[in-house]
């Protein structure tokens, strides 16, 4: 085969290929979607800056494989890579990676909460005893203010009757 031909498919694999990571990277956002709530906005977003980083990827790809023309079987090539990862994939990546993660996740939360219970015991005991020990100290504010006021009333009525 002639060198121009070798090119050329090379540079049809590689859209096939940049196909394939563009499909591949969206399913992980998501499963970012799927494992923390997302609202319009957010989405719009996210989507957006995904599809202008992979857009500068493809751009990059076209520049460096093809001085920059686009040319309509790179096109067809990234189609058919996105094509072929969703024919062979579909959502059981997604489906899978999400609930993986999410278990993950989950089991992580639960170790955390185990390991951080003695602290938390010590945490609301110390609370707890701090609150008994301010009331006592508020009776004891009471008490003293009630003798100290009855000691100032005994005061004054001795210095009235000299």
């Amino acid at each position: 085969m002639s060198q121009d031909i070798v090119q050329e498919i090379a540079f049809f694999l590689h859209s096939i290929f940049i196909g394939l990571v563009i499909t591949f990277a969206y399913d992980w956002l998501l499963i970012f979607r799927k494992l923390f709530a997302h609202g319009r906005v957010l989405v719009s977003v996210e989507d957006f800056f995904y599809w202008f980083v992979c857009g500068i990827g493809v751009f990059y790809m076209l520049y460096r494989e093809n001085n920059g023309v686009l040319r309509w079987f790179a096109v067809v090539g990234a189609a058919l890579g996105m094509l072929f990862y969703k024919a062979t994939v579909k959502n059981w990546f997604v489906n899978i990676m999400s609930t993986c993660i999410h278990k993950i996740m989950w089991f992580l939360f639960r170790v955390i909460q185990i390991v951080l219970k003695p602290a938390k015991c010590l945490f609301f005991g110390t609370r707890r005893f701090v609150r008994f020990v301010a009331r006592k100290l508020k009776k004891v504010k009471e008490f003293i203010k009630k003798r100290l006021t009855g000691c100032i009333k005994t005061i004054r009525i001795i210095l009235c009757k000299q």
